[in-house]
Protein backbone atom coordinates (compact mmCIF):
# COMPACT_ATOMS: atom_id res chain seq x y z
CA UNK A 1 0.00 0.00 0.00
CA UNK A 2 2.96 2.70 -0.70
CA UNK A 3 0.94 4.45 -3.17
CA UNK A 4 -1.80 5.57 0.07
CA UNK A 5 1.42 6.66 1.49
CA UNK A 6 2.08 9.06 -1.49
CA UNK A 7 -1.69 10.59 -1.55
CA UNK A 8 -1.66 10.68 2.57
CA UNK A 9 1.07 12.85 2.24
CA UNK A 10 0.08 15.14 0.04
CA UNK A 11 -2.42 15.65 2.11
CA UNK A 12 -0.60 16.57 4.77
CA UNK A 13 0.83 19.20 2.28
CA UNK A 14 -1.95 20.88 1.23
CA UNK A 15 -3.07 21.56 4.84
CA UNK A 16 0.08 22.37 5.53
CA UNK A 17 -0.06 25.07 2.79
CA UNK A 18 -3.70 26.18 4.21
CA UNK A 19 -2.04 27.23 7.65
CA UNK A 20 0.57 28.74 5.78
CA UNK A 21 -1.82 31.18 3.64
CA UNK A 22 -3.33 31.88 7.15
CA UNK A 23 0.13 32.69 9.05
CA UNK A 24 0.87 35.01 5.96
CA UNK A 25 -2.43 36.57 6.37
CA UNK A 26 -1.96 37.20 10.31
CA UNK A 27 1.98 38.79 9.29
CA UNK A 28 0.45 40.50 6.64
CA UNK A 29 -2.37 42.14 8.92
CA UNK A 30 0.01 43.30 11.65
CA UNK A 31 -0.51 46.76 11.38
CA UNK A 32 -4.35 46.56 10.74
CA UNK A 33 -6.17 48.26 12.77
CA UNK A 34 -8.64 46.06 14.96
CA UNK A 35 -7.20 43.08 12.86
CA UNK A 36 -8.05 40.02 14.88
CA UNK A 37 -5.48 36.47 14.07
CA UNK A 38 -6.81 33.69 12.57
CA UNK A 39 -5.86 29.95 13.41
CA UNK A 40 -6.12 27.39 11.49
CA UNK A 41 -7.01 24.18 12.96
CA UNK A 42 -6.77 20.21 11.36
CA UNK A 43 -8.79 16.94 11.74
CA UNK A 44 -7.53 13.45 10.23
CA UNK A 45 -9.23 11.81 8.07
CA UNK A 46 -10.89 8.13 7.46
CA UNK A 47 -9.40 5.06 9.05
CA UNK A 48 -8.80 2.15 6.84
CA UNK A 49 -9.14 -1.07 9.59
CA UNK A 50 -7.78 -3.94 8.65
CA UNK A 51 -8.94 -5.46 12.09
CA UNK A 52 -11.46 -3.60 14.18
CA UNK A 53 -10.63 -3.36 18.08
CA UNK A 54 -12.46 -5.52 20.52
CA UNK A 55 -12.76 -8.54 17.89
CA UNK A 56 -13.02 -12.25 18.91
CA UNK A 57 -9.61 -13.95 19.07
CA UNK A 58 -8.96 -17.55 18.20
CA UNK A 59 -9.67 -18.41 22.12
CA UNK A 60 -12.63 -16.46 21.63
CA UNK A 61 -11.30 -13.54 24.10
CA UNK A 62 -11.52 -9.84 22.87
CA UNK A 63 -8.80 -8.22 21.23
CA UNK A 64 -7.62 -4.83 23.16
CA UNK A 65 -6.75 -3.25 20.46
CA UNK A 66 -7.37 -3.00 16.27
CA UNK A 67 -5.04 -2.44 13.38
CA UNK A 68 -6.50 1.17 12.24
CA UNK A 69 -4.21 2.93 9.27
CA UNK A 70 -4.77 6.85 8.65
CA UNK A 71 -5.54 8.36 5.13
CA UNK A 72 -4.29 11.92 6.06
CA UNK A 73 -5.38 15.56 7.48
CA UNK A 74 -7.74 17.77 6.33
CA UNK A 75 -8.23 21.84 7.62
CA UNK A 76 -11.28 21.41 9.82
CA UNK A 77 -11.67 24.81 10.16
CA UNK A 78 -10.11 28.55 10.79
CA UNK A 79 -10.94 30.43 14.39
CA UNK A 80 -10.26 33.85 15.00
CA UNK A 81 -8.97 34.76 18.16
CA UNK A 82 -11.08 37.58 20.03
CA UNK A 83 -8.76 38.42 22.64
CA UNK A 84 -8.14 42.13 23.08
CA UNK A 85 -5.49 44.17 21.09
CA UNK A 86 -3.33 46.69 22.78
CA UNK A 87 -4.28 50.39 22.91
CA UNK A 88 -2.29 52.98 20.65
CA UNK A 89 -2.75 56.52 21.55
CA UNK A 90 -3.52 58.81 18.50
CA UNK A 91 -4.76 61.78 20.35
CA UNK A 92 -7.28 62.47 17.27
CA UNK A 93 -11.06 63.08 18.58
CA UNK A 94 -12.84 61.00 16.04
CA UNK A 95 -10.26 57.76 17.05
CA UNK A 96 -12.14 55.64 19.06
CA UNK A 97 -11.38 51.88 20.39
CA UNK A 98 -13.50 49.54 21.71
CA UNK A 99 -12.22 48.43 25.22
CA UNK A 100 -14.00 44.69 25.69
CA UNK A 101 -16.74 43.33 23.38
CA UNK A 102 -18.67 44.96 20.81
CA UNK A 103 -18.48 45.87 16.95
CA UNK A 104 -19.02 49.20 16.09
CA UNK A 105 -22.85 49.17 13.44
CA UNK A 106 -22.29 50.53 9.63
CA UNK A 107 -24.74 51.14 6.94
CA UNK A 108 -23.65 50.43 3.82
CA UNK A 109 -24.66 53.41 1.24
CA UNK A 110 -25.58 51.52 -1.59
CA UNK A 111 -27.43 48.50 -0.25
CA UNK A 112 -28.71 49.81 3.30
CA UNK A 113 -27.00 46.65 4.85
CA UNK A 114 -25.92 47.05 8.10
CA UNK A 115 -22.07 45.64 8.89
CA UNK A 116 -19.68 46.03 11.51
CA UNK A 117 -16.56 46.88 12.46
CA UNK A 118 -14.12 47.45 15.44
CA UNK A 119 -11.97 49.76 13.61
CA UNK A 120 -13.04 53.03 15.31
CA UNK A 121 -11.21 55.59 12.93
CA UNK A 122 -14.09 57.54 12.06
CA UNK A 123 -14.46 60.60 9.87
CA UNK A 124 -16.85 63.58 8.53
CA UNK A 125 -17.99 63.07 5.29
CA UNK A 126 -19.11 66.31 3.34
CA UNK A 127 -22.69 66.45 5.01
CA UNK A 128 -21.24 66.36 8.28
CA UNK A 129 -22.10 62.30 9.28
CA UNK A 130 -19.72 60.41 11.67
CA UNK A 131 -18.77 58.03 8.89
CA UNK A 132 -15.66 54.95 8.77
CA UNK A 133 -12.16 56.47 7.41
CA UNK A 134 -12.49 54.90 4.48
CA UNK A 135 -11.55 56.13 0.86
CA UNK A 136 -13.42 53.65 -1.08
CA UNK A 137 -17.12 53.68 0.71
CA UNK A 138 -18.37 56.22 2.77
CA UNK A 139 -20.32 53.82 5.58
CA UNK A 140 -22.25 55.94 8.18
CA UNK A 141 -22.27 55.00 12.14
CA UNK A 142 -25.42 53.28 12.32
CA UNK A 143 -27.70 55.29 14.25
CA UNK A 144 -26.48 57.87 12.06
CA UNK A 145 -24.55 61.01 14.54
CA UNK A 146 -24.69 65.02 12.73
CA UNK A 147 -22.02 66.78 13.79
CA UNK A 148 -22.69 70.73 13.52
CA UNK A 149 -20.61 72.50 10.97
CA UNK A 150 -19.63 75.28 13.44
CA UNK A 151 -18.66 72.43 16.13
CA UNK A 152 -15.07 73.73 17.56
CA UNK A 153 -14.70 70.14 19.49
CA UNK A 154 -16.00 66.58 19.62
CA UNK A 155 -15.94 64.67 22.65
CA UNK A 156 -16.37 61.03 23.04
CA UNK A 157 -17.17 59.94 26.47
CA UNK A 158 -16.96 55.86 27.28
CA UNK A 159 -20.64 55.07 27.07
CA UNK A 160 -21.19 56.46 23.62
CA UNK A 161 -22.67 59.87 23.99
CA UNK A 162 -21.28 62.18 21.15
CA UNK A 163 -21.17 66.01 22.36
CA UNK A 164 -19.91 68.98 20.74
CA UNK A 165 -18.87 72.16 21.83
CA UNK A 166 -20.08 75.28 19.60
CA UNK A 167 -18.91 78.95 19.44
CA UNK A 168 -22.89 80.58 20.98
CA UNK A 169 -22.69 77.71 23.93
CA UNK A 170 -20.21 77.19 26.37
CA UNK A 171 -21.68 74.07 27.59
CA UNK A 172 -21.13 70.85 25.51
CA UNK A 173 -23.88 69.72 23.64
CA UNK A 174 -25.12 65.63 22.91
CA UNK A 175 -25.77 65.29 19.18
CA UNK A 176 -25.63 61.34 19.18
CA UNK A 177 -25.13 58.19 20.71
CA UNK A 178 -23.25 55.56 19.39
CA UNK A 179 -24.59 52.02 19.96
CA UNK A 180 -22.42 48.87 20.05
CA UNK A 181 -23.24 45.41 18.73
CA UNK A 182 -22.61 42.03 20.09
CA UNK A 183 -22.96 38.32 19.02
CA UNK A 184 -23.48 35.01 20.91
CA UNK A 185 -20.67 33.47 18.87
CA UNK A 186 -18.65 36.26 17.05
CA UNK A 187 -16.61 33.56 15.73
CA UNK A 188 -19.52 32.82 13.00
CA UNK A 189 -19.37 36.35 12.08
CA UNK A 190 -18.59 36.22 8.03
CA UNK A 191 -15.38 38.47 7.41
CA UNK A 192 -15.97 40.54 4.05
CA UNK A 193 -12.72 42.18 4.42
CA UNK A 194 -12.19 46.50 4.85
CA UNK A 195 -12.51 45.54 8.49
CA UNK A 196 -15.52 44.74 7.97
CA UNK A 197 -18.48 41.77 9.15
CA UNK A 198 -21.66 40.51 8.92
CA UNK A 199 -24.32 38.83 11.12
CA UNK A 200 -24.93 34.88 9.54
CA UNK A 201 -26.85 31.73 11.59
CA UNK A 202 -23.63 31.23 13.02
CA UNK A 203 -23.09 34.07 14.80
CA UNK A 204 -26.87 34.37 16.32
CA UNK A 205 -28.86 37.41 15.85
CA UNK A 206 -27.15 41.16 16.57
CA UNK A 207 -28.00 42.39 19.96
CA UNK A 208 -27.21 46.11 20.34
CA UNK A 209 -26.50 48.75 23.44
CA UNK A 210 -24.88 51.57 24.84
CA UNK A 211 -21.19 50.90 25.66
CA UNK A 212 -20.53 49.57 29.23
CA UNK A 213 -23.83 47.57 29.67
CA UNK A 214 -25.37 44.24 29.05
CA UNK A 215 -21.48 42.84 28.36
CA UNK A 216 -20.54 45.10 25.90
CA UNK A 217 -17.03 46.98 26.20
CA UNK A 218 -16.85 50.88 26.77
CA UNK A 219 -14.94 53.94 23.91
CA UNK A 220 -11.61 55.11 24.21
CA UNK A 221 -11.32 58.21 22.49
CA UNK A 222 -8.51 59.32 21.52
CA UNK A 223 -7.11 55.50 20.58
CA UNK A 224 -7.52 52.79 18.37
CA UNK A 225 -7.19 49.08 18.98
CA UNK A 226 -4.35 47.18 17.36
CA UNK A 227 -3.82 44.36 16.17
CA UNK A 228 -3.30 41.24 18.34
CA UNK A 229 -0.81 39.46 15.91
CA UNK A 230 2.18 38.36 17.87
CA UNK A 231 5.29 38.26 15.55
CA UNK A 232 6.79 35.79 17.40
CA UNK A 233 4.12 33.89 17.77
CA UNK A 234 3.35 33.49 13.72
CA UNK A 235 7.24 33.48 12.69
CA UNK A 236 7.37 30.15 14.98
CA UNK A 237 4.23 28.82 13.56
CA UNK A 238 5.72 29.82 10.31
CA UNK A 239 9.35 27.55 10.73
CA UNK A 240 6.75 25.00 12.00
CA UNK A 241 4.23 24.98 8.87
CA UNK A 242 7.70 24.95 7.03
CA UNK A 243 9.17 22.25 8.59
CA UNK A 244 6.25 20.38 8.31
CA UNK A 245 5.48 20.48 4.59
CA UNK A 246 9.09 19.73 4.17
CA UNK A 247 8.39 16.22 6.10
CA UNK A 248 5.50 15.55 4.24
CA UNK A 249 7.28 15.92 0.73
CA UNK A 250 10.16 13.32 2.03
CA UNK A 251 7.40 10.88 2.94
CA UNK A 252 6.43 11.13 -1.10
CA UNK A 253 9.89 10.92 -1.87
CA UNK A 254 10.16 7.75 0.45
CA UNK A 255 7.13 6.29 -1.01
CA UNK A 256 8.60 6.62 -4.70
CA UNK A 257 11.74 5.49 -4.04
CA UNK A 258 9.82 2.10 -2.03
CA UNK A 259 7.95 2.24 -5.40
CA UNK A 260 11.05 2.49 -7.30
CA UNK A 261 13.01 -0.33 -5.44
CA UNK A 262 9.55 -2.74 -6.30
CA UNK A 263 9.74 -1.94 -9.80
CA UNK A 264 13.26 -2.62 -10.25
CA UNK A 265 12.59 -6.73 -8.67
CA UNK A 266 11.64 -7.94 -12.26
CA UNK A 267 15.15 -7.02 -13.13
CA UNK A 268 16.62 -9.81 -10.96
Amino acid sequence: MTIQSLYTAATGMQAMETKLDVVANNLANINTTAFKRDRANFEDLFYRHMAYPGVRDANDQPTAVGTQVGLGVRVMSTQTDQRQGSMKQTGRDLDVAIEGRGYLPVLDPQSQQRFYTRAGNLDINANGQLVMGSAQTGRLLDPPIQIPQDAMAIVINSNGQVLVKQPQNPQLQQVGQIELAQFVNPDGLLKLGENLYEETDASGPVTLSQPGLDGVGILRQGSLEASNVEPVHELIDLITTQRAFELNSQAIQAGDQVLQQLANLRRY
